[in-house]
């Protein structure tokens, strides 16, 4: 199976590095990018599965990147936000509420929440097909479900005209 891949936008080369190292041991591709429009020509370019970003950025602000990749995947590549500089509800609210954001952290953030949280919102798609077929595999066939709507019916009619 390909690597998942995930892009880091950062201007701060420590945070850059930071969470790539954070991440390494999970075997992720890490691209990375010091700018909003950097990020957004590799996001176009190279297509990640995640995308991790300062909400402060040059070029092109992070909250604007972030409802851009939402709008244009539909919501469908998960863009977790990691600011130092937007700190307190309001920023987390507008950033999850407005923009698109699947996750939102503050600097200093909780380093094994945001490895639970890329992982979770990473999860292989090949699992989720097979907990999906297991469902499916659960679920009674249709004339089951007709009979049992049918005998339902029958007694609550019957019911009726015995009041």
């Amino acid at each position: 199976m390909p690597k998942k891949v995930i892009l880091v936008a950062d201007y701060d080369k420590r945070s850059l590095e930071s969470i790539a190292e954070l991440l390494k041991p999970h075997d992720y591709k890490i691209i990375s990018a010091m700018d909003g429009i950097s990020a957004y020509e590799k996001f176009k370019t190279e297509m990640p599965d995640l995308v991790i970003l300062e909400g402060m950025l040059p070029r092109l602000h992070g909250f604007d990147l972030t409802q851009k990749i939402f709008q244009e995947t539909k919501g469908s590549i998960p863009v977790i936000i990691v600011t130092g500089v937007y700190k307190g509800p309001q920023y987390r609210n507008e950033a999850l509420r407005n923009l698109g954001a699947s996750d939102y952290f503050e600097k200093p953030y909780d380093k094994s929440r945001l490895v639970k949280s890329v992982t979770r919102l990473l999860k292989d798609d090949v699992q989720i097909e097979e907990e999906e077929i297991t469902v499916i595999r659960n679920l009674p066939d249709a004339n089951s479900v007709i009979e049992g709507l049918a005998k339902k019916l029958k007694k609550e009619t019957s019911s009726d005209k015995k009041e």
